[in-house]
């Protein structure tokens, strides 16, 4: 009996896991998320109720209302942030998701003082570990019990090295979130899901002159994982009714009550 049940054991947790639904993931710049406090040791200053672009208690509830609404439409199990403050704000901007999310956030020393942050929900993730590094952010974790390395990025020049390292360091399946210059992810084991998206004429941001769409936030895959989806986050409330551009904050010094310039783009993998 002992030895049926060390059989079975087994097969049942392999069941259960080939069971559950893909996992869906996004990466969202929230741009330029600060919260009214004048900072230490960058500048700041603009955003704060005497700065220049009058940011104050009730615009910064008011956008982490709106980007939680996103967050929570989405309704996926984990999220990405890029152009957060601090903490303290992800702390606000988690306690207003709907969702039950954990979250993880590191200090980047960055000039202009914007984080990365994941939000996770913990019975599909486990984060093992963290790693800062410039304007990247390294989580190393069990995905469904799967070694997996989430790699987030901002500075498209960063991504390459970033991709070496991990691969250099372990096996786990890879997947980078966020800008990259890499023009073939094949020589790393991974594949641009967001290829199809983009060549479909959709994309993240608009064009500086605002006559076409770019996807300036890309997930390359590592080719190990089963890829269901992945595609834009793209709703009409989170365009301008007039240009059909993602509705900014700021536009210059204009106060518009958008939720930012990029959208969110996300991917299901098994």
């Amino acid at each position: 009996m002992k030895f049926l049940l060390s059989i079975l054991t087994p097969l049942c947790v392999a069941a259960l896991a080939a069971a559950r639904p893909p996992v869906g993931i996004a990466y969202y710049d929230v741009d330029r998320l600060y919260d009214t406090l004048p900072a230490l040791f960058y500048d700041d200053s603009d955003f704060t109720p005497d700065g220049r672009l009058h940011w104050t208690a009730e615009r910064y509830e008011r956008k982490i209302g709106d980007i939680a609404a996103v967050i929570d439409s989405m309704a996926l199990e984990i999220v990405a942030l890029w152009g957060v403050e601090n903490e303290q704000v992800v702390r606000d901007l988690a306690a207003a998701c709907h969702g039950d999310y954990s979250y993880i956030h590191r200090t980047l020393n960055s000039l202009d003082g914007l984080d990365f942050a994941l939000l996770y929900f913990g019975d599909r993730f486990y984060p093992t570990r963290v790693v800062p590094g410039r304007r990247s952010l390294r989580i190393d974790g069990e995905l469904d019990g799967r070694e997996v390395t989430l790699l987030l990025c901002a500075d498209p020049r960063m991504a390459e090295w970033a991709i070496r390292k991990v691969r250099e360091e372990d096996s786990s399946a890879l997947l980078l979130l966020g800008r990259t210059a890499i023009d073939d992810p094949g020589q790393w084991g991974l594949r641009d899901a967001t290829d199809v998206a983009a060549r479909a004429g959709r994309g993240t941001t608009r064009s500086a002159r605002g006559t076409r769409w770019e996807m300036r936030d890309r997930i390359l895959a590592d080719t190990a994982l089963r890829v269901e989806a992945c595609d834009v986050y793209a709703r009409r409330y989170l365009l301008d009714p007039t240009s059909g551009a993602p509705r900014a904050t700021y536009s210059g010094k204009a106060y518009r009550g958008g939720r930012g310039r990029s959208l969110p783009v996300y991917i299901y993998v098994w």
